[in-house]
């Protein structure tokens, strides 16, 4: 089995069970992760501090019930994609939200050396006005 897959899929498993220390696992201090333009946390941030301070814990102060059902996981050698849907309510609006997602997760040895995300941002920007 693909060792940059298997690291991925561990990821989105740290997701579901709310286990950031999984989640940060494959991430490295020179991991680049981009949110896409548009999102409220768009920008690339570079290594796990400014992840978590920069994505994680902002989706989590800012979110209740935050979620990303994955449904399906493309094994792409050193390039894994992630596909799925985004769904929570914003608090400070109370408005739902459910957008499709896109992750492209660029990999080697195991270890996260970039993360995309495409998603439709006009629909999470709808939760947040």
């Amino acid at each position: 089995m693909n060792k940059n897959y298997e690291a991925i899929k561990a990821h989105y498993a740290g997701s579901d069970a709310m286990d950031l220390a999984a989640m940060m696992a494959p991430i490295t201090s020179r991991t680049a992760w981009t949110e896409m333009a548009g999102f409220p946390y768009a920008g690339t941030y570079v290594g796990p501090d400014a992840i978590i301070a920069g994505v994680f814990k902002r989706i989590g102060d800012e979110w209740d019930g935050y979620n990303l059902k994955l449904e399906k996981l493309v094994d792409g050698g050193t390039t894994i994609v992630g596909i799925g849907t985004y769904s929570g309510v914003y608090k400070k609006t109370g408005k739902p939200m459910s957008a499709r997602v896109v992750h492209v997760w660029e990999m080697e040895d195991g270890k996260v050396l970039s993360f995309e995300q495409f998603t439709d941002t006009r629909l999470v920007a709808a939760a947040t006005a």
